[in-house]
């Protein structure tokens, strides 16, 4: 269930691919929410968007806790260039802190707006635009999704051009070696 010095446990691994799969969702849900222009349809993908933001705050809540109580992450790999360690660990920083800012921002917009009204009762949609939030939680999503591309290219170059174990080590069939 920990991880070990040279693999994630099966909680990390379980935490960060469910945690991947609902903010994809999210941006994808949160882009077609924004291009969307008829209220009953914004309000639809609102009612998906909103509760599955819910989930992924608590995860990143649990993941936090989990890495500062429970566990540690395994060393970095030996053959990685320091250079390419050092842009991983901002990577991971940057997603943290744009997931964040997304998270915050979309709560601060729920409420300033009264989108939960008007998602999951009878009041009017709001026209988000017209509220400060909106600005850094559209420019975080765009900036997280770069973000995501980048760290999915960095896991499969690392899997099948150097052919290391990057990737390996945040599956749940990692093993030590």
């Amino acid at each position: 269930m920990k991880s070990t010095p040279t693999s994630y446990g099966s909680i990390a691994v379980t935490i960060h691919w469910l945690s991947a799969v609902l903010v994809i969702v999210l941006l994808g849900s949160g882009f077609r929410a924004g291009l969307s222009e008829a209220p009953e349809a914004k309000a639809a993908i609102l009612s998906v968007h909103i509760p599955v933001a819910i989930v992924v705050l608590l995860l990143t809540l649990v993941r936090l806790l989990w890495w500062w109580r429970f566990d540690r992450k395994p060393e970095p790999l030996t053959d990685v260039p320091h250079w390419q360690e050092v842009i991983a660990r901002w990577t991971h920083r940057l997603l943290y802190l744009f997931l964040a800012v997304m998270l915050v921002s979309g709560l601060a917009l729920s409420i300033q707006s009264g989108a939960p009204a008007a998602v999951f009762g009878d009041a009017p949609m709001p026209l988000f635009t017209e509220y400060a939030p909106r600005l850094p939680h559209g420019i975080a999503a765009k900036l997280l999704a770069g973000l995501i591309i980048l760290h999915a290219a960095a896991a499969l170059y690392h899997h099948i051009i150097k052919r290391d174990r990057t990737l390996r080590r945040m599956w749940f069939t990692a093993t030590d070696e």
